[in-house]
């Protein structure tokens, strides 16, 4: 049953109010007829399942947090590369400027003098000695192994599209040991949670009178209460969205205007990081990966497997993808079978003469890599993200999502050591007296009285935000 305005179409609304806008008719001519009409009570569940919640609950954990915000801490690369810049090839001097992650690294990178590197650019690679490394300062100096200089190996200056790894390092005899440490780097993340609210209200009147037609709700409540209904639905739809404000919310910037207060509450609603923006600030994108368009066969495949090898490669993952992804990974692992072209094959997949040809894939292992796919209902249902991604552009629709399984361990801070959490969780707030993770009060006079409202009002409420671990190891698939 659709949710729309009572002045424009005739059915039940949200809010229950008997008026002529609300009850059951037969086409125009009601109930006025010679015969009496047959009348079928039972509500037709023409949509399925309605609810898209089920997500979460498969690759997250929940934990209760006391404080207005989470703070965790991930660990830096163990070894150190760099994006540089050939400043003077003739007295092969180089620029750092960033690291590998496009993190600006100048004056506090950990090359040091006596560290053997290789420097790759302009197609050119050679292995070289640092011999000068000052400390707070962006320029270093080495000596290549083979050549005179950096321009005997073919190197140019301004070429800023080089890359720098140290390997090790070589001292001569009797010499001092290092005179600078490295440090370990880590990058602090932090997120807030944010209140979700609902209500239902519906008068003392209508809760005392029997609806017209027999309805049954998520919940599983039965009956002809349209008040029981439609309450269902609204904790139904409620608890959607708690998991939707965890996918698809995001932070504000200094360009919004709640950043600037201009909403009626202040400044003070900063928004969240859900689990899609997310990925796309830290993690991987489909439509960034040269190779990579709808996964479509092992070759674009083997592009995703290439950037997670660069990132962790957490070995078991898990494609949380809609329909039309779902289909074309069939077809592309349909395709590895020798016997696809002259008809399916018998027994390899168990599906014999005997039994319903079972067409579809749970999981593959490519490579070191296991991937096990499921279909999300929230990407194809029209009224969720499944009518967002039609009348998204090319790159901003989302087709899936791979997320590792298992867990990571992080530095807490507010526990003071480092914790095992997977990577994924939802932090909502509570404490001894108070737990917000999904709260729900009566209030009004029907029932138990609260107040002279001739009415019952069922409060929702929830505070909670998502914390994504290890984004580089997850990657949206538009």
């Amino acid at each position: 049953m659709a949710i729309t305005s009572a002045s424009q179409t005739r059915g039940a609304s949200v809010q229950q109010v008997i008026g002529s806008d609300n009850y059951l008719d037969i086409q125009d001519n009601g109930w006025a007829q010679q015969y009496l009409p047959d009348l079928m009570e039972k509500e037709a569940e023409v949509f399925g399942k309605r609810t898209i919640s089920g997500f979460l609950a498969q690759v997250s954990a929940e934990e209760a947090m006391s404080a207005d915000q989470v703070i965790w801490s991930e660990q830096g690369r163990l070894h150190l590369s760099y994006k540089c810049n050939m400043n003077d090839v003739t007295a092969s001097t180089i620029d750092i400027d960033f690291d590998i992650d496009d993190v600006a690294r100048t004056t506090d990178h950990g090359i040091r003098v006596g560290d053997m590197v290789i420097v790759a650019g302009g197609g050119q690679t050679v292995t070289a000695l640092v011999t000068v490394a000052a400390a707070g300062n962006a320029t270093i100096t080495v000596a290549p192994y083979q050549y005179d200089h950096m321009t005997d190996a073919g190197f140019v200056n301004g070429d800023d599209s080089g890359t720098i790894m140290v390997f090790g390092s070589e001292f001569a005899k009797g010499t001092s040991n290092q005179t600078r440490s490295n440090k370990p780097q880590f990058t602090s993340f932090t997120n807030k949670p944010v209140i979700i609210k609902d209500m239902y209200e519906v008068s003392g009147s209508e809760a005392a009178q029997i609806g017209w037609v027999e309805v049954s709700g998520e919940d599983g409540q039965n009956g002809y209460y349209w008040y029981l209904k439609a309450e269902g639905d609204t904790r139904a739809r409620f608890n959607d969205y708690l998991e939707m404000v965890c996918i698809e919310a995001e932070r504000v910037n200094a360009d919004s205007r709640i950043a600037l207060g201009a909403s009626d509450d202040g400044a003070d609603m900063t928004g969240t990081e859900g689990l899609f923006k997310a990925v796309k600030s830290r993690g991987h994108q489909s439509s960034g990966i040269t190779g990579v368009n709808a996964a479509t066969d092992l070759a674009e495949f083997d592009a995703i497997l290439a950037a997670f090898d660069q990132n962790g490669a957490i070995e078991e993952n898990m494609l949380f993808v809609n329909r039309a992804t779902a289909l074309a990974l069939d077809d592309m692992l349909a395709s590895m079978n020798s016997y696809g072209a002259g008809g399916t094959s018998y027994g390899v997949f168990n599906n014999s003469e005997d039994m319903a040809l079972n067409l579809g894939f749970s999981g593959f292992r490519r490579g070191s890599y296991d991937f096990y796919k499921s279909d999300w209902k929230y990407l194809n249902d029209l009224a969720t993200r499944g009518g967002i991604n039609k009348a998204a552009t090319a790159g901003e629709d989302v087709r899936g999502v791979i997320i590792p399984a298992g867990t990571s361990s992080v530095y807490d801070q507010q526990l003071g050591k480092n914790i095992k959490r997977p990577f994924l969780h939802v932090r909502y707030r509570a404490s001894n007296l108070e737990s917000r993770k999904n709260k729900t009060w009566i209030t009004g006079s029907v029932g138990a009285v609260t107040s002279d409202l001739d009415a019952m009002t069922v409060n929702f409420l929830s505070e909670r935000c998502m914390v994504t671990q290890g984004a580089n190891n997850f990657m949206l698939l538009n």
